[in-house]
C-alpha cells in the first residue's frame, strides 16, 4: 500500500462518445480508478464539439476535453488533421500540466500520436510511461496507415524502446507489434467487460427470426462488406434471417447501396450510431454475433456480445483466438471469404441446440473477465514505474 497518491497524467484522444473501442476501454478503467483513492489522473482527450471542457469523475480523476475541430458528422473516425490538432494540443496542455504538478508517471493510449507526448515529456520533466498498444499505432495493423507505417516506424520504436511498459491488449496484437521490434519487452493485458451491464435475455429473442448482429465501426477495415455478401446467399436460402449493423464510419454509404443493390433492403437494418447504455437490447434480441474485420486488437464488441451469451463468429485476428474457441463458443473464419461466413452461420442456424451451447460457453468465458481485474494489472504497473520515476529524479 502507498502512504501517497500517485499522480498520473493519461492520454487517449478517444473517449466516448468519441471514437471506439479504445474510448470505452479508458472508460471503463478510469471507472474502476476512481475507487481507488491511492492514485489521482489528469486524463487528456478530445472534445467533442468546439469548446475546452473540464469534468470531474469520483473525486481521484479530471477529465480535461481539448477542442480538436472535431467532424460532427463521425464522431467514431478520427481524421489525420484532429489527429494533428490533438497531438499538438495535448502535448501543450500535457507540458503545462507537468509544471505545476509532479506526476509519478504517464499513461498513454496508443503510441501515436500519445505516446509521442509521453516520450516528450519523460525527456523533458523525467516521468516515465506506460504505452497501451490499441492496433493501428503498431505498424502493419491497418491498411488506412499502411504508407505513413514506412515513416513512422522507427519513431514509434524509439516511443516504445523509451516506454518502462509496452502493454498489448491481445496476444496476436503483441506478436504483430514483434515483427517490427522483434527485441522489444512487451506485456499483455486483454480489455476487460462489465458482466452485470452485458447479460443475456433470450426471452427477447424474436422465435420466428434469425437475428444477425454486428456491432462495428462501419469501416473497410471491419470487412463487414463480407458480411453483406455472404448474408445475400443465406436470405435465399433461409427467409427468417435479418441482418443488423450497429454503428457508423466512412463506408455506411457505400454498404446501403450496396444493400440496396442486392436488393436486401427489408432484410438488413443500418441502426448509425446507438447509445452505449442502449445497444444491450439489440444483443439480447439477437442469435449471433459477427465480426468479419481484417485486423483487430482486443475488440470490446465482441467482449460485450460475449457477455451478452451470444455465439461468436470472427476473423483470426487479434484477440480473437482468447475470446473464440473454435466449434465452442462460436467459429473462426477465414478472412475476406463470404462463403467461409455463410458456412460457419448455416451451421449455427441449423442447430438451435449448437446455438443454446455457444451462447452458454460465451458467457461463462465473459465472466472470466472483468474491468476490476484489469484495473488492478494497470495499478500494479503504475506502482513499478512510479519507483523507477523516484530513483531516476533522486
Amino acid at each position: 500500500m502507498f502512504c501517497e497518491k500517485m499522480r498520473i497524467l493519461f492520454f487517449n484522444y478517444e473517449f466516448p462518445p468519441l471514437g471506439g473501442g479504445a474510448g470505452n476501454a479508458s472508460y471503463y478503467l478510469l471507472r474502476e480508478y476512481a475507487k481507488n483513492s491511492e492514485i489521482e489522473i489528469d486524463f487528456v482527450t478530445s472534445s467533442a464539439d468546439d469548446d475546452h471542457h473540464l469534468a470531474k469523475f469520483g473525486d481521484n480523476i479530471t477529465i480535461h476535453r481539448l477542442q480538436v475541430g472535431k467532424n460532427q458528422t463521425n464522431i467514431h473516425f478520427q481524421t489525420k488533421k484532429e489527429l494533428l490538432k490533438y497531438s499538438w494540443a495535448a502535448y501543450r496542455y500535457g507540458r503545462m500540466l507537468a509544471k505545476s504538478k509532479h506526476y509519478d508517471l504517464s499513461h498513454s493510449f496508443f503510441s501515436v500520436p500519445c505516446g509521442f507526448i509521453s516520450m516528450l515529456l519523460k525527456w523533458e520533466f523525467k516521468i516515465p510511461y506506460i504505452v497501451s498498444l490499441r492496433g493501428s499505432d503498431v505498424p502493419g495493423y491497418s491498411e488506412r496507415f499502411m504508407f505513413l507505417y514506412k515513416f513512422i516506424t522507427p519513431i514509434i520504436k524509439t516511443i516504445w524502446k523509451q516506454a518502462y511498459f509496452v502493454i498489448a491488449n491481445s496476444q496476436g496484437l503483441k506478436e504483430l507489434a514483434l515483427k517490427s521490434a522483434s527485441q522489444q519487452k512487451i506485456g499483455v493485458i486483454y480489455n476487460g467487460i462489465d458482466i452485470n451491464e452485458f447479460f443475456p435475455d433470450h426471452s427477447k429473442a424474436n422465435p420466428n427470426q434469425f437475428h444477425i448482429i454486428c456491432v462495428s465501426r462501419v469501416t473497410p477495415r471491419k470487412g463487414i462488406r463480407f458480411l453483406v455478401q455472404a448474408f445475400k446467399i443465406l436470405a435465399g436460402r433461409y427467409n427468417q434471417i435479418r441482418l443488423v449493423i450497429a454503428g457508423d464510419g466512412n463506408e455506411k454509404k457505400s454498404l446501403e447501396q450496396l444493400v440496396q443493390g442486392l436488393g436486401l433492403e427489408d432484410k438488413v437494418v443500418f441502426l448509425g450510431v446507438v447509445p452505449h447504455e442502449k445497444v444491450l437490447d439489440y444483443y439480447q434480441k439477437a442469435n449471433i454475433f459477427v465480426l468479419p474485420s481484417l485486423n483487430e486488437g482486443m475488440s470490446n464488441t465482441m467482449l460485450e456480445a460475449s457477455a451478452a451469451g451470444l455465439p461468436i463468429v470472427a476473423t483470426d485476428t487479434g484477440g480473437t483466438k482468447e475470446l473464440v474457441s473454435d466449434g465452442i463458443n462460436g467459429f473462426v473464419i477465414k478472412m475476406k471469404d463470404s462463403n467461409d461466413l455463410v458456412e460457419k452461420i448455416e451451421r449455427i442456424i441449423l442447430n438451435p441446440n449448437l446455438e443454446k451451447a455457444m451462447a452458454q460457453e460465451s458467457r461463462r468465458l465473459a465472466e472470466k473477465l472483468n474491468w476490476e481485474i484489469v484495473a488492478s494489472q494497470y495499478v500494479q504497473l503504475y506502482r513499478e514505474t512510479s519507483n523507477v520515476g523516484k530513483i531516476a529524479r533522486g
